[in-house]
This record gives structure tokens, sequence and C-alpha cells, in this order.
């Protein structure tokens, strides 16, 4: 076996291991039994409508939605202005400030859960939604600014310089000139953000309290072994959702690459 083919098999084993769960996700969810086991015994939707009748599952999925919209947007708008003084501004401290914001992406999210249960208990702050938005905040915001400082890269210097020339001070030059640019990346970390905090659990778990959000949910229910069908019906639904939003980013990241000019070093998709 040469080379080339060595690395096409590997390619199509670690293909097969990581997307194998996901494919059976809708064979089980669309399975007409309680057991996840093969073979299948028949074709149903019930679980779908045993899961749309659950109103414990439609308010985490409300506590869910409050979370993820708001991380999105805290985490987006820290990233904007961290991506700009990262990429438009020389300051003393300018790398360690930087390596502290990314610090997140390879600290293990149980010892910040920890950290953050125990800081917030000392301080006296009761666990909530607002909890856990602000530990959500912490882990998508490095991934805002690592999407937010490309798009503020592959800006063209002149034409905000040209800005100047004509007149505009730099709130207006900003508002005016850079935002409508960096645009899509601005989209491209909303949704982003959106779908990571959507999809977080182990801060979710430690910092719900009562609030308990999608994904501290459907981890319950998989005690009850007649609720997993439905929860594999509604981790079916996630997963289209969630390729839904990243192909959207996608799009959004392409499309401001190709309005800038820049060029595409790799994506999400």
């Amino acid at each position: 076996m040469n080379k080339g083919s060595g690395l096409r098999v590997y390619a199509i084993v670690y293909l097969v291991f990581l997307y194998a769960p996901i494919i059976l996700l809708p064979l089980f969810a669309f399975n007409d039994s309680r057991v996840i086991a093969f073979p299948l015994t028949g074709f149903t939707t019930g679980w779908f409508a045993a899961m749309w009748e659950d109103e414990q599952l439609f308010r985490a999925l409300r506590n869910s939605l409050i979370i993820s919209g708001s991380t999105a947007i805290f985490a987006t708008t820290l990233g904007i202005f961290a991506a700009r003084a990262s990429t438009r501004y020389s300051f003393p401290g300018k790398s360690g400030l930087l390596g502290l914001i990314m610090l997140p992406l390879v600290l293990p999210e149980m010892i910040m859960a920890m950290s953050l249960l125990v800081v917030l208990l000392w301080i006296g702050i009761p666990l909530s939604i607002w909890t856990i938005i602000l530990g959500h905040i912490l882990i998508c915001t490095p991934f805002a600014v690592a999407i937010l400082s490309s798009a503020f890269q592959s800006l063209d210097k002149s034409l905000e310089e040209a800005a100047y020339d004509l007149g505009e001070n730099a709130v207006s030059t900003f508002r005016l000139i850079i935002l409508p640019l960096v645009m899509p990346g601005i989209v491209s970390s909303l949704l982003i953000c959106f779908t990571i905090s959507l999809d977080e659990f182990i801060i979710a778990y430690f910092l719900g309290g009562s609030d308990t959000p999608l994904s501290a949910y459907i981890y319950g229910q998989f005690r009850f072994p007649a609720r997993v069908p439905a929860m594999l019906a509604l981790g079916t639904i996630l997963v289209g959702v969630s390729i839904l939003l990243l192909s959207i980013a996608e799009y959004f990241r392409r499309r401001g690459l190709a309005r800038t000019g820049a060029k595409d070093t790799g994506g999400f998709l």
C-alpha cells in the first residue's frame, strides 16, 4: 500500500469514527422501539410527538435561547473591541493580554466551571441563567476574537485613511466604513458563539442552579430509559440546527473575504 492509499484509508476511518454517532441519532429517533439497539423494528415519528408535548423541555429551551442569544451578543461585542485593538494598535503588554483572552481555548472547562462556581459562591451571587451567561461569555469570547481578528486584518487601511482625509472622525469612520466591511465576520461570530453556548454542558451544569438549560435537561433525561428515544429525536433536530447555523456562518465568512479581497486560509466547513 502506497502512502497516498494509506492516507486515504486513514481519512475514511477517521470520518466514519467521527460522524457515525451523528448518523445513528436519526436512525434511532425514527425507530419504533424504546430499546436503543439493532436491528431496527420499524418507522415512527412518535418520539418527536412525545418531545413536542414535554413542557419542561420547552422551559429548558427558552432558558437556552436566552443564554445563547445573550452570550453571542456580549461575546461578539467584546470580540470586536479586542480584535480591533489587536489588529490596529500597538501597546505595552499586547501579547500578554491577548494570550489571557485566548486562554479559555486551552483550559479544561471543568477547571473553569469549578473556579467560577467557587468565586460566585464566595462573592454571594446566586446561581441562575445570568451566571451561566457569564461563564459562556468567558469561553465564547476567544472564538469571537479569532473570527473577528481575521475580518479586521483583511481590511484595506487605505479606506480608513481616505475617510479621515475627507473629514470623518474615528467614531464615524468606524461606524460608516469599518463596521459594514466586517459585518459578515460579526454575523459569523454571533452564529458560532450562539452554537457553542447552545451545545455547552459543563459550565451550564455547574452554574445553572434551578434554571435548567437544554443541555443539562437532556443529560438529566438520560437517567430514564423510557425518555431516551425522545431525547434522540431532540438531538436529531439540534444536529440539523447546528449544521444550518455553521453553514450560514461559513457563508458570511466567505462573503466577507470576497468583499475585502483577502485570502481564504481555512474556515469552519
